[in-house]
């Protein structure tokens, strides 16, 4: 199976905010931008791995400004990091007023998603070759966060989380 780029996976999605989709603030809901993030996070994991794909956890997610009725609203998905058959996929969300054209980052994901085959078994995944700073730092940080997930979960045990040793060191 041949190694790919992030860039592969690259997706952007670019809604408008509309009144029905807004709290009583007139801002978006929590769940519709979680709904947004989740397809354009989807679609970057089935391109990077040409499979079938399934949530398989939502890592983390940052709602750092709301965003107001009517804004032009960019999600940007990437697959960061591949493992066997997962792969995590950054989601970063940007605002952008469309009389000035400025864009500014509201909000960021962290989803994994598993490749899977019609009867609903993983399958493998490519690996990820990152090209730039950013990807190179998301990459790395990436097995980090896994190990760290899996220690919490009992699946791993602390002595053998050699990501997390090292930041340690």
């Amino acid at each position: 199976m041949k190694s790919k780029k992030p860039s592969t996976s690259y997706t952007v999605q670019t809604d408008i905010v509309l009144p029905s989709e807004t709290n009583s603030l007139n801002h978006l809901f929590g769940g519709e931008l979680l709904s947004r993030m989740d397809r354009a996070a989807s679609i970057a994991a089935r391109r990077h791995c040409n499979q079938i794909v399934v949530t398989a956890s939502v890592n983390h997610v940052s709602f750092s400004k709301p965003i107001p009725q009517n804004s032009v609203v960019s999600v940007v998905a990437k697959v960061s990091r591949a493992f066997k058959t997962s792969m995590e996929v950054i989601i970063d969300v940007f605002i952008e007023n469309p009389e000035t054209e400025q864009k500014e980052q509201a909000n960021q994901g962290i989803y994994t998603f598993v490749a899977v085959d019609n009867s609903m078994k993983p399958v493998a995944v490519p690996a990820i070759i990152p090209e730039t700073k950013e990807e190179q730092l998301r990459f790395k940080a990436a097995l980090r966060r896994k190990q760290l997930s899996l220690v919490l979960a009992g699946r791993l045990d602390p002595k053998d989380a050699t990501a997390l040793k090292a930041i340690f060191e």
